[in-house]
């Protein structure tokens, strides 16, 4: 794995996570009490033994570069190599966002000549899992192809509308692929990983960009899968995997991570998810606080009673107050008797006291970052 590196691009379609990506990317989406959504994909890559990161960002990158810093706390601060974050080189016509990842890559070109690693493993930033990316790489080198997917028969990654679907032989061959399909006929979701020699992918980039072209799902692999002008299979990946591309699915997962059946297979011994550490003191559990399956940060304070929910750290809970189904991100509050269900409370939101937020649980109320209710 010393020969192969890792690029991960954070410019995906965010409209649909509406208040909750409006000053940060997916990648920097927090989740399951003190994590980030980039952190599972750095943990696999760096749990394979891959030393050399590059992270392409685009608009509202502050948070996630604040979250990555050097990179100290994935090992990857070392003098050769490392995390090295990719933001976009603003002019008065590029206003910081990136037509296609096509685009990206050319922006980044560089970074792809710089480094010396010949194979590369190219992901973008919408999707958690844990995976054993090394796995991957060896199927892709044993059988000998061009390009190598990794992809999941799970029926909850499907979207209509949304998301790129592949058919796949018995030999593990792509047989078709639908990128944004009105309703999906592929059985497997690509997980918008593979892996590719960083030479290749340079001439591809150069000559589909010269060309105005713009996305490598629709204009590089769909092409060359119909036309078969190149080897692409695919390696199936059998966790559990979980895209996050709305306030929803965002909803979910936090929720069934709840589930210590779905966190144990998420969070493995052999395969720890690393994150930034923030010192806190422990959480305080006060003598009227009742907690009730939820996941609990350092630094909380609680006082009052909390069901199936999800605490950042630093959140306070007051006496008196009801917390069910909610997603609570880091130093919010919620005031003396006050109830909300099914909400999510961004950071530093407060719930004064006696309000009541009920959402229904298809569809869970949002309060923006630093909104007093």
């Amino acid at each position: 794995m010393k020969d192969v590196m890792g690029l991960i691009y954070t410019g995906e379609n965010d409209a649909r996570l509406r208040e909750l990506t409006i000053t940060r990317a997916i990648a920097a989406m927090p989740v399951a009490g003190r994590y980030r959504v980039i952190d599972f994909l750095v943990s696999s890559l760096v749990n394979s033994g891959i030393k050399n990161i590059g992270v392409i960002t685009q608009k509202n990158y502050h948070s996630l570069m604040d979250h990555l810093g050097s990179g100290k706390e994935w090992d990857l601060h070392g003098k050769h190599d490392g995390l090295h974050i990719l933001p976009p080189f603003l002019t008065r016509e590029n206003v910081g966002l990136y037509p296609g990842l096509l685009d990206a890559l050319r922006s980044n070109s560089n970074f792809l000549i710089r480094s010396k690693q010949e194979t590369l493993v190219l992901s973008n930033s919408g999707i958690i899992y844990n995976a054993k990316i090394d796995e991957l790489v060896r199927f892709y080198k044993d059988t000998g192809a061009d390009i190598t997917l990794l992809y999941t028969p799970d029926p909850s990654m499907r979207r209509d509308e949304y998301g790129t679907y592949i058919s796949v032989a018995e030999n593990g061959d792509v047989t078709d692929m639908e990128v944004e399909p009105t309703h999906p006929t592929c059985p497997n979701c690509y997980m918008q990983v593979l892996v590719i020699k960083r030479e290749l992918l340079r001439d591809l980039v150069d000559k589909a960009v010269s060309h105005g072209l713009h996305s490598l799902d629709r204009d590089i692999l769909l092409q060359m899968i119909r036309n078969k002008t190149a080897k692409v299979n695919a390696y199936e990946y059998k966790g559990k995997a979980w895209q996050i591309d709305s306030v929803q699915s965002f909803f979910r997962f936090n929720m069934e991570v709840l589930d210590s059946k779905l966190r144990k297979g998420l969070f493995r011994d052999d395969m720890p998810v690393y994150t930034k550490v923030r010192d806190e003191m422990p959480a305080y559990y006060g003598d009227s606080a009742t907690v009730v399956n939820s996941l609990v940060a350092d630094g909380c304070q609680v006082e009052g009673r909390v069901e199936n929910s999800v605490l950042f750290r630093g959140v306070k809970i007051a006496a008196g107050a009801f917390v069910k189904n909610c997603i609570i991100m880091q130093d919010g509050q919620v005031h003396e008797g006050a109830y909300i269900e099914n909400c999510i409370l961004d950071k530093q939101a407060i719930i004064k006291r006696n309000a009541r937020l009920i959402g229904p649980e298809a569809y869970p109320i949002v309060i923006g970052k630093d909104v007093i209710i």
